[in-house]
């Protein structure tokens, strides 16, 4: 019996060639080689892969009929909520398949304007501009509780855990012009723990690393800074021109991150010892907000520590800017509408935006330094 002959060796003219994938995620790469002319020299480009993603960038769409406000990673980074105007809650998986597993379409009656996931259980919370807060539990798609929470639109909410005791804590701020405090979990009271009465509409607002304060930005163009023990405003940050209209703190509670109306996005030293009397740390310019007054959505990146922070515009572009020197490193290009909100995920560089024209790009991103 002999033996048999070795393969031709395959034709690489004008194919498509995915290397496997190594242990490293950081190693991936897709190469495109495309050999037309008549001298069989081709064009190579190789595409590095930073993530788990199926492709360098993904499309979440079909969910929604309205504008998206709110999009979020959960804790984990496995998954993905995001919020519309069509009084509707997606739910998504990041990886591979994609899915879109869950639509909660009946838990409000007007626009859904920001969501979080919980710290430690379960369960999204939601506000939106019929004065509801919600609490829905992911696994079974049921709301748990449901508390009229403000008199007027409630346009933020934030969550934290309280220092020792064990208990999350949901700061709500609405256009009546106060921020509640509310008791998270399925078993807390439906009344408020605190209530802070700032005169105006509150547009935005942020828990401090420790729980201890809370950041709102308003309609007076400043943020205010209240301490939730003493009940009352200890300082306040100024610098914007115009209403904030978000806030995202920094992985280590050091600075806060807010975008305003004025298209200037500040970060803000939050420490308790600031070198700068302004406590203005940066001031970034690149991210135009419009004139239709939405409240975009800013957010920190986490798998490098928070090197990284990132705005939507109104020209349908993110902007990526490193926090240090202020330089921006991408203008990321690829949806139809204003883009209203932003996150980073939690492990990997991966960022997550949602848009006005109803859907969501994840995309890949360089690994921080």
């Amino acid at each position: 019996m002999s033996k048999r002959g070795a393969s031709p060796p395959p034709s690489t003219e004008g194919t498509l060639i995915k290397r496997a994938r190594s242990n490293s995620p950081a190693q991936n790469q897709i190469i495109i080689s495309s050999g037309n002319d008549d001298r069989q020299k081709g064009l190579i480009r190789s595409v590095k892969r930073t993530s788990n993603l199926e492709a360098p960038i993904v499309s979440l769409s079909g969910s929604h009929s309205a504008e998206i406000l709110s999009c979020r990673f959960d804790p984990t980074g496995q998954n993905i909520a995001a919020c519309s105007a069509d009084r509707s809650v997606s739910l998504w998986r990041t990886y591979p398949p994609n899915t879109n597993y869950g639509l909660l379409s009946s838990h409000h009656k007007a626009p859904i304007l920001d969501l979080q996931w919980s710290l430690f259980s379960p369960l999204l919370y939601t506000v939106s501009a019929d004065q509801i807060l919600s609490f829905t539990d992911v696994t079974t798609g049921q709301r748990t509780r449901k508390i009229r929470a403000h008199r007027g639109i409630i346009n933020a909410l934030d969550r934290t855990m309280a220092g020792g005791a064990g208990i999350e804590l949901i700061a709500t701020a609405s256009d009546d012009g106060t921020v509640r405090v509310w008791e998270g979990g399925e078993d807390g009271s439906k009344s408020s723990v605190a209530v802070f009465e700032l005169g105006c509409p509150a547009t935005s607002v942020a828990w401090s690393a420790d729980g201890q304060n809370l950041y709102i930005g308003a309609l007076d163009n400043e943020i205010h800074v209240y301490d939730l023990r003493k009940g009352e405003q200890v300082y306040a940050l100024t610098g914007h021109t115009d209403t904030p209209t978000s806030l995202a703190l920094s992985p280590n509670g050091a600075y806060l991150l807010s975008p305003s109306f004025s298209s200037h996005t500040v970060i803000h030293d939050v420490r308790p010892f600031s070198p700068s009397p302004t406590r203005i740390h940066r001031v970034l310019q690149g991210a135009p907000a419009g004139f239709e007054n939405t409240l975009l959505k800013g957010a920190w990146s986490k798998d490098d520590g928070g090197q990284r922070v990132a705005v939507g515009g109104a020209d349908r572009m993110v902007c990526v800017w490193d926090v240090d020197s202020g330089r921006v490193l991408y203008k990321l290009p690829g949806h139809r509408g204003t883009v209203t909100c932003v996150d980073f995920h939690p492990k990997e560089p991966i960022i997550l935006t949602g848009s006005k024209d109803g859907t969501m790009l994840l995309g890949e991103l360089d690994p921080g330094v």
